[in-house]
């Protein structure tokens, strides 16, 4: 399916999106170049470890989901209350049209509203596309983690990797 900026809306993510969600996060792991996990979680792991305000889906006008955005708190200590780290995942067919983008700028709008102040992630140097939409949305790239995991499956399995680490600061900090 392709699909045009246009023709996305984004929206909270809800339960009934699950199978989508998680057929989008498979496609990517197949890549090796989107996490260090070897398979989704089940929707009852993913809602427990998500804040629920922050999960979002990108859907065509028909109400079918091409791509997602959730985030996790980075620590339960409260001081570290404003930071979240975020997955995006777009469905293959439907990436550089303008998915990410929309993702991406709803999350930021959606956490500032929520006074988080900082959004961050890890990204495998590999992964130039997902490195280029984090920079034009206003992540910059704070350094590479150097053989920060070890993936533990497919091709990669035993293999260690570096993490580019990116955060985006909100201007309310």
């Amino acid at each position: 399916m392709t699909v045009a900026p246009a023709a996305v809306t984004v929206r909270s993510m809800t339960a009934a999106d699950w199978s989508a969600v998680q057929a989008i996060y498979s496609a990517g792991i197949t890549t090796g170049n989107a996490t260090f996990e070897a398979e989704p979680p089940t929707w009852e792991a993913f809602d427990r470890s998500k804040l629920p305000d922050h999960r979002l889906v990108a859907v065509t006008p028909d109400d079918i989901v091409v791509g997602w955005v959730a985030v996790s708190p980075t620590s339960p200590r409260p001081v570290y209350r404003g930071v979240v780290e975020h997955s995006v995942y777009v469905n293959p067919a439907s990436g550089r049209r303008g998915v990410g983008g929309a993702l991406l700028a709803a999350l930021v709008e959606s956490t500032e509203a929520a006074g988080i102040w900082t959004i961050q992630s890890g990204i495998f140097p590999e992964n130039t596309a997902s490195r280029a939409l984090h920079a034009r949305h206003g992540f910059r790239e704070l350094g590479t983690r150097e053989r920060i995991g070890l993936m533990t499956f497919g091709p990669w399995a035993g293999q260690w990797r570096d993490n580019v680490l990116v955060e985006r600061r909100s201007q309310l900090s």
